[in-house]
């Protein structure tokens, strides 16, 4: 990583991958490290409901930006929100107290190369900022699949400076073989790594004439629809065994087309970290106490091809009654 800040400008990192990649995840244990020094993280979260800062309170500074994808309908508070940092910057008094490093964890339903773009267009960011690498995390599990699909996945891939495989150690040589190759036809130039819960893992040597699955063709114009946020608020009276059991059972029926599920919930054992990605449900983490828990009970549901009403009847049938279901669609985002 390039340590030479000579010209006098900040170095960003952007972070993407698609939809329950495990970027927050590799972030984390990286500021846990020091990986990065001092950096501020900026989150994108394509939700309302922010739950990745929570997870990053090692950084030195860290702002959310909710509700929109930094790509497309969130752009502008991107810009506005590095000009912040820029004007900051400029008003400490010696280089050892400005900023050096900025972290961006854009949404899963981003495309890395468009807010690439958008910074080196921006005639008052060029000067203050160098975009130094744009890492893509890559779901080895779901990865394969979702490149056969989602051409969102494509593009993000495409954009990549450096790949970084998670999850690893939940799939066979074969199926990490075929993966590694298909990233390597759509990107060459890009080096790949692994990591498991963020930490560094070796890969072994991808052969030269490994095969890549031929993909199909897909079009920007999605007959699926487009992947929309839906926000739903866990009524204080949640019964959590039926809630356990109704959230298997949606996941089970309907877990390819609710790609993530993320949420934080106030449970007799603590605040819980719930997160699933497609069928997959990851281990729970139990969270500390902070100072503001306003959004704890909300989960996110991130998908298409469902009615915010159907969760909401579905889950009062199983275990009562969810309030504040709010959904707002990304009509600018198609995936």
């Amino acid at each position: 990583m390039t340590t030479d800040f000579a010209d006098g400008r900040m170095r960003l990192t952007v972070l993407g991958g698609y939809l329950g990649s495990g970027k927050t995840t590799w972030l984390r244990h990286q500021l846990h490290v020091g990986g990065f020094g001092p950096v501020h993280v900026i989150v994108n979260e394509a939700a309302e409901t922010g739950v990745d800062d929570v997870l990053l309170a090692a950084a030195s500074g860290l702002t959310l930006l909710a509700g929109g994808c930094s790509c497309c309908t969130g752009r502008q508070d991107l810009i506005d929100a590095l000009r912040g940092l820029c004007d900051q910057r400029s008003r400490k008094a010696s280089d050892e107290q400005r900023l050096q490093r900025i972290v961006l964890e854009t949404s899963g339903l981003a495309d890395p190369g468009a807010i690439v773009a958008a910074i080196q267009g921006d005639p008052v960011l060029v000067n203050h900022i160098v975009i130094e690498q744009t890492i893509v995390v890559v779901d080895a599990l779901h990865g394969l699949a979702q490149l056969q699909t989602e051409p969102l996945g494509r593009r993000q891939i495409g954009a990549a400076d450096r790949l970084i495989l998670s999850k690893c150690d939940a799939v066979d040589l074969a199926s990490l073989t075929l993966l590694r190759a298909t990233l390597r036809a759509l990107n060459p130039s890009a080096p790949q790594s692994a990591a498991v819960l963020g930490a560094a893992q070796p890969l072994p040597d991808l052969a030269p004439d490994a095969q890549a699955p031929a993909l199909p063709p897909l079009s920007d114009d999605d007959t699926r629809g487009a992947i929309f946020p839906t926000r739903l608020k866990i009524d204080d009276s949640i019964d959590w065994s039926a809630f356990a059991l109704w959230l298997s059972a949606l996941l089970h029926a309907r877990g390819n087309d609710l790609v993530r599920v993320k949420g934080v919930l106030p449970t007799p054992a603590g605040r819980l970290l719930l997160q699933t990605v497609r069928k997959v449900v990851q281990s729970p983490e139990i969270l500390p106490a902070q100072e503001n828990q306003s959004e704890d009970g909300t989960i996110v549901f991130i998908g298409r091809g469902f009615r915010p009403e159907d969760l909401q009847t579905s889950l009062r049938r199983f275990a009562g009654r969810p309030t504040g279901l709010r959904q707002k669609p990304y009509a600018r985002q198609r995936v």
